[in-house]
């Protein structure tokens, strides 16, 4: 099964002791560490204090059998994810295939102008494979992008963690101004890039087109909010 208690895993395929810490956010860690031999991350989602420990331990549990779900559903659309290997719902741990290469954040810092807009491309192509598949990935940054062995052929998409199931346009469009404000902020003078992003996504998305006819009304709302503070 996709999840299921650790001790009911064979011995060969338990988890090896946890390594570096790789990153870490608000709600989860992420380590290095290897699972059946193979070299794999493990996400573990931590306790917040402030919650009860009933709903705690359920609110951790759902989340991580919910992101290995996006993450199967994702890689089935033909979208470039981590293979799941196992989700520990007791443990609230994650365990995936461990993706070597740089961040679509160091690709566009430190490659070429041409390989700057393969990637843009392949990020446009990516995301609307998502949205067609009817799911937005809600923290579309160039931090959550992986240039698999620097090769932009194979861009993969990590953390799934805010993702999901959506077919409203609006819900896609917001997927996409996350995306677009990220670049911005994280990539001085990308302007460029954004456009190329967004030109591909419109001509690769089943609904691209109105996708990013509505971004224009999500651009008007984020530009309000920032205006009355």
């Amino acid at each position: 099964p996709l999840t299921a208690k650790m001790e009911d895993v064979p011995l060969s395929l338990r988890r090896g002791p946890r390594g570096e810490l790789l990153a870490q956010g608000a709600e989860a860690r992420v380590f290095a560490t290897m699972l059946g031999g193979r070299p794999a991350v493990v996400k573990e989602r931590f306790v917040k204090a402030y919650r009860h420990p009933d709903i705690d331990i359920r609110l951790r549990s759902s989340r991580i059998a919910q992101e290995a779900r996006m993450l199967l559903r994702a890689r089935q659309a033909g979208v470039c994810a981590p293979t799941v290997l196992f989700a520990d719902v007791n443990a609230c741990a994650l365990y995936l295939e461990r993706i070597d290469g740089p961040t679509a954040k160091c690709f566009v810092q430190e490659h070429s102008p041409a390989e700057v807009r393969a990637l843009g491309a392949a990020i446009g192509e990516g995301i609307a494979l998502l949205h067609d598949a009817g799911i937005v990935h809600g923290d579309l940054t160039t931090s959550n992008m992986v240039v698999r062995g620097a090769s932009v052929e194979q861009l993969v998409f990590i953390d799934f963690g805010l993702s999901q199931v959506t077919t409203q346009v609006k819900d896609l469009a917001v997927d996409l101004y996350v995306c677009e404000k990220a670049l911005l902020s994280t990539h001085p003078d990308s302007d460029e890039l954004v456009r190329l992003v967004l030109d591909v996504y419109r001509r690769s998305s089943k609904r691209g087109a109105e996708v990013v006819a509505h971004l224009d009304k999500v651009r008007a709302r984020g530009r309000k909010k920032i205006c009355l503070g």
